[in-house]
């Protein structure tokens, strides 16, 4: 059986009034009760009767006299408030004093969050009792409900001329005299904001959005454009910098506790168009304290401000990006200005010689090639202490930011390659280490020196001619046996690979291998000569070198030996040769040294000379005791070049060690000078070293020599790579063949566009590309495209590694 459904209970309307109701008397009962309420007065009243009369009033199609009538009400209390609140706080300061101008307009400021905090009370009242009328009669005669209709009257009753000017103009001198640095109540500006971003008209902006921010803006960017005046005017760099972070921070702090936050955008915008973007340049060229300055007394904490800022506008980045670059620039020709000082200096030794006169001992004179050397070795420790300072500006001061990385980057490389010399001292900086390093300091450090060497190396665009110096660097360290530490001279080679390849260090590491190879020739060599019936009279000790591999400068000097080392040499070379066929051994005496007993009339003494300087003393050894040797007949029997002989005479005799005399005695060495043994030597030391001038760094012949050289080679190269190209493109525009050629042989040297025309040129003559019909354009030809030729094929091989380097097909007229 269905259980019924019990109905849903009805809500019954209120009951109504009977038809002879007065409207006249409810809307006086309800008026009156009203004005009670906005005079707050309204703790006797009752809320359910004024709400039936407000009910009753809608109900009886009244509701509009009851609308207009409230809002009657309203507006008079609101000019009521106005007069008895506002008007009296108006300021009427006339004097300059800011505090009392400033607290003659708070007081403004608090009138009228009284009235608005009077108002507010009242209507919030007002909107509970006229619940109905806003919800039945507003909607349907589409006006504002009793709460909009009283924001709107207390716009218009309130904020109006003259009120609404004067609390502009007091919240406006309220901001300024904080930025003027006196302390204001921010809570009454505050409370007027507040009013201010409740109030709007039907559809539009916030009062506060329309009228006061324009009015803050405005009168922000008048105060800020005279301020970035006279802060230029008054503040060094650093003072500016700091004026303005802080101005940044306090406005910041300003929108974050009184005024509203959408301001805080457009405000700062003010703040880096007055103060920042139009004196950017300015401030980094102050003299005395702008970024050179910064940067000379290691101010970080400014360096870090200044990014900060200067990150803040788009041109400020650039800005500073170029400024760093031109400083390291301008610091890096100085650098280079004092290390070329002595760059042209004949090359001399910088052993203790005998003055002009022959008067006993001279002192050590700085040679000019070992003052190059030391500016060489202080260039690159410049450099390096410099890239330090940057490299620690651009960490800690500039957070690693990429973009200014970019700019000292160019900085570097533009100064590094500004100095002709840079790759040899480069070189030369990485011989003295690699030579001396190890000897004070630890494994460690002068890994940690060689890996600041690589970041300068880096910077080098003629890598070929550094490569050039090194291995005519390194050749000489291992030829001499001046490499401390094998494990330095390869991890160097590690580095050098890591930078620029295989191709670049594969000579280098050639010549390690044929220093392993000559040991064990050697201990082979020793276990041979000890089961001859005749042993040699002299123990000899050979390096043989791939010429590939080594430096091509060493040609083989003319060099008449005695005949005990000629017969040393026969046996050595008929051992070799019966080891490996089809070779050729060329004899290079100017690069060995020879330890020698010498009798003299105090002592015996163990020498350590050269080669050529054995050869010489051994001319003396028959020769009765104050006999003498012209120099042309040294010259003679030894068939030695002259200036190694002069090199050689002039350490032996003119040096600190005189083991000979020369007649007349003198500093230099000349063609009328005559010699002989001096048998009254006398040294302290029972081995002594006799040291010959060891050319580290180039005379001005020498570095021409390199250069042609150089040149020579890059020509090989850019046409090399340019077939290459061509070969896998076979078809390109002049352009991006240019273009690309220059990418490809970036890492080794930076090409210039004409000489690349140059060997496109060439290559074209020799039929090896065409130009199009649009001139702007180049084809690969092909070789087998050609009948009537004769096609031949040059392969240059390495020997140590069996491995082809280059080749090129050369097209001859020779008919078939």
């Amino acid at each position: 059986m269905a259980t019924p459904r019990r109905g849903k209970a009805k809500i019954q309307p209120p009951k109504k009034h009977g038809p002879n109701i007065s409207i006249d008397e409810t809307w006086a009962k309800l008026k009156h009760n009203m004005i009670e309420i906005q005079n707050h007065r309204a703790q006797n009243l009752s809320y359910e009767e004024n709400h039936r009369y407000a009910y009753n009033m809608v109900l009886y199609k009244h509701g509009e006299p009851l609308y207009k009538g409230t809002c009657q009400l309203i507006a008079e209390n609101l000019d009521k408030l106005a007069k008895q609140d506002i008007v009296p706080a108006f300021p009427t300061a006339t004097g300059e004093d800011p505090v009392q101008k400033s607290q003659e307009a708070e007081v403004l400021l608090k009138a009228v969050r009284k009235v608005w905090d009077d108002h507010t009370a009242s209507l919030s009242r007002l909107k509970d009792v006229l619940k109905y009328m806003d919800r039945v009669y507003t909607k349907a005669a589409n006006v504002p409900e009793i709460w909009d209709a009283g924001l709107l009257l207390f716009i218009k009753h309130i904020i109006r001329p003259p009120i609404q000017q004067h609390l502009v103009d007091a919240i406006l001198l309220q901001i300024h005299t904080e930025r003027e640095g006196y302390t204001i109540n921010r809570s009454a500006v505050l409370g007027c904001v507040n009013v201010l971003l409740q109030l709007s008209e039907p559809g539009g902006p916030s009062i506060y959005k329309r009228d006061l921010e324009p009015a803050i803006l405005r009168e922000s960017e008048t105060f800020y454009k005279a301020e970035g005046e006279n802060l230029l005017q008054t503040c060094d760099a650093s003072e500016y910098l700091r004026r303005v972070e802080s101005r940044l921070d306090s406005e910041q702090a300003r929108t974050h506790h009184y005024l509203s936050s959408h301001t805080s955008q457009p405000l700062r915008k003010i703040l880096e168009r007055c103060l920042l973007t139009p004196h950017l340049s300015t401030i980094i060229n102050l003299p005395n304290s702008g970024l050179d300055a910064m940067i000379d007394g290691d101010r970080l904490d400014d360096l870090s401000r200044l990014y900060r800022l200067f990150i803040m506008v788009p041109a400020g980045l650039p800005i500073l990006r170029k400024a760093l670059c031109n400083s390291i620039i301008r610091r890096g020709k100085e650098l280079n200005a004092a290390s070329q000082s002595l760059g042209n200096a004949p090359n001399v030794k910088d052993d203790e010689v005998d003055d002009s006169k022959g008067k006993g001992k001279g002192k050590a004179k700085p040679a000019a090639a070992s003052q190059t050397l030391q500016l060489a070795l202080k260039w690159v420790e410049d450099v390096l202490g410099f890239k330090d300072k940057f490299d620690l500006v651009w960490s800690k001061a500039c957070q690693s930011d990429r973009e200014i990385e970019s700019g000292t980057n160019e900085g570097f490389e533009t100064f590094i390659n500004m100095h002709a010399k840079a790759p040899e001292f480069i070189s030369l900086f990485i011989d003295e280490h690699l030579k001396k390093g190890l000897k004070g300091k630890t494994e460690a450090e002068v890994d940690l020196i060689l890996d600041k060497t690589i970041t300068v190396f880096r910077y080098l665009t003629d890598k070929d001619v550094f490569e050039r110096y090194y291995k005519s660097h390194l050749a000489k360290r291992l030829l001499h046996g001046r490499s401390v530490s094998d494990d330095a001279e390869r991890g160097m080679l590690a580095k050098l690979k890591i930078e620029c390849g295989f191709q670049f260090t594969q000579k280098l590491e050639g010549m390690f291998h044929d220093m392993r190879l000559s040991a064990d020739t050697m201990k082979a060599y020793r276990e041979h000569t000890s089961q001859l019936e005749t042993q040699p009279d002299i123990e000899m000790s050979v390096t043989v070198m791939t010429s590939t591999f080594w430096p091509m400068s060493y040609s083989a000097p003319p060099c008449v030996l005695p005949p005990i080392m000629e017969d040393s040499r026969k046996v050595f070379e008929k051992f070799y040769l019966s080891r490996h066929n089809g070779r050729k051994l060329t004899w290079q005496p100017a690069l060995g040294n020879a330890d020698v007993r010498v009798t003299f009339n105090a002592r015996k003494h163990d020498l350590n000379v050269s080669t050529f300087a054995l050869v010489i003393l051994l001319l003396f050894e028959n020769k009765a005791d104050g006999e003498t040797l012209p120099y042309e007949e040294i010259k003679a029997e030894t068939k030695i070049e002259e200036t190694e002989l002069k090199r050689n005479l002039q350490s032996l005799a003119c040096a600190k060690y005189k083991i000979l005399k020369k007649h007349p005695p003198g500093r230099d060495v000349n063609s009328s000078d005559t010699f002989s043994f001096n048998t009254d030597f006398t040294a302290p030391l029972q081995k002594i070293k006799i040291s010959t001038v060891v050319q580290r760094v180039e005379n001005v012949e020498e570095r021409k020599e390199t250069q042609d050289r150089v040149d020579e080679e890059r020509k090989h190269q850019t046409e090399a790579c340019i077939v290459r190209i061509m070969k896998d493109r076979k078809h390109m525009s002049h352009n991006d063949l240019v273009n690309e050629v220059t990418r490809q042989l970036s890492s080794r040297f930076l090409p210039q566009p004409i000489i690349i025309k140059k060997r496109i040129e060439g290559l074209i003559e020799r039929e090896y590309l065409e130009r199009c019909e649009d001139r702007k354009s180049y084809n690969y030809l092909v070789c087998s495209n050609f009948t009537g030729r004769t096609l031949s094929f040059i392969l240059t091989y390495n020997t140590g590694l069996n491995e082809c380097t280059s080749s090129r097909c050369i097209l001859t007229n020779q008919k078939p």
